[in-house]
Formats: structure tokens, C-alpha cells, sequence
């Protein structure tokens, strides 16, 4: 029997030997993005993998199929230091008002144990109906990934300015 792949592979709880015995959503997304099948990939952020193993471990498990979605956004995620830190503030402030609203606070995180700081953002994604949970996840999910990634548009090759003379694109002459 072959072994599963990131197509047939079932999403399950906890930790896992190999995909044919299921996988998390980080064992998925170590799949996706080809490193060695571990819930620790290399190319996936620590903070953003801490907080989905977790959720991932204690959410319904009937719900645990809308994290197939959420795999492929986090790989590629792996940052420096300070990006990390960043992640981990904002899982903080994320599970002290759900859906990001709210002002701003600064903390400082010297803790590296990505884990324990995304317990608390876990807890206050289960405390979400499933429907709006779904939604929220995404979103933080999201908003983690893109923390220390250029803006779009960012080092893109600006259009060349029109002069008055030349017509716009598209105008009848």
C-alpha cells in the first residue's frame, strides 16, 4: 500500500510517526513544502506552527478538515528572530481580543518557547463559534504569514510616468 500523500493524507490529532498514520496541520504543511515529514519543519515559522499545532490539537475533531486550507499559507513562513518576535506579539494581543480589534499594546517576549506563547491565542480561537472561527483563524493565519514580508507592491519596477504627449493606454486617437 503506498504510502499518502499531501492529497490523501487525513488531518488528525496529535503527533505523528508518518503521514500514513494521519498528520497535523504542520505535518501537512511539511509535506507541501517538501522538507523531511515533521510537526518542526524548517520552512515554517516556529510561532506560526506552535499556535496551529495546538489548535490543531485541541479543536473539534470534525472540524479538523478546514485546516487543509490553512497548510499551504504557512509554508515559506520561516523568519528571522525579530519577525518571530513580532508573530508572538501579535498571537498575544490576538487572544486578548479575538478579532484584532482593539488598541495596540507593546510586550516584550523573550521567551522562545513559541508553544506556550500560542496557548492562549489557541484557547481564545476555541472559544469562537465554528463558523466565525473558521474565518478568524484564517485571517490571524494571514496577518502571522505576512508580519516581516514586504508589502505588495514593495520592490516591484514602477510603471514609467506618461507625459501629456503620449496618449493612455486603450485611448481612441
Amino acid at each position: 500500500m503506498p504510502q499518502p500523500s499531501h492529497q490523501t493524507v487525513t488531518l488528525r490529532r496529535g503527533k505523528h510517526a508518518s503521514p500514513d498514520r494521519g498528520a497535523c496541520v504542520v505535518e501537512l504543511a511539511s509535506m507541501l513544502g517538501g522538507d523531511r515529514f515533521s510537526d518542526h519543519p524548517p520552512s515554517v515559522c516556529p510561532v506560526i506552527a506552535g499556535f496551529l499545532r495546538g489548535y490543531n490539537d485541541l479543536m473539534p475533531e470534525q472540524d479538523l478538515p478546514e485546516l487543509y486550507a490553512i497548510a499551504p499559507r504557512i509554508v515559506g513562513s520561516a523568519a528571522p528572530r525579530w519577525v518571530k518576535r513580532e508573530r508572538a506579539r501579535r498571537l498575544i494581543e490576538w487572544s486578548r481580543e479575538p478579532e484584532g480589534r482593539g488598541r495596540r499594546r507593546r510586550f516584550y517576549v523573550r521567551f522562545e518557547t513559541w508553544d506556550l506563547i500560542a496557548l492562549p491565542a489557541v484557547k481564545a480561537a476555541l472559544r469562537l463559534d465554528p463558523g466565525r472561527r473558521r474565518v478568524a483563524v484564517a485571517r490571524l493565519v494571514d496577518e502571522l504569514v505576512a508580519i516581516g514580508r514586504p508589502p505588495a507592491g514593495e520592490g516591484a519596477v514602477p510603471a514609467p510616468e506618461r507625459t501629456a504627449a503620449e496618449p493612455e493606454v486603450g485611448a481612441r486617437m
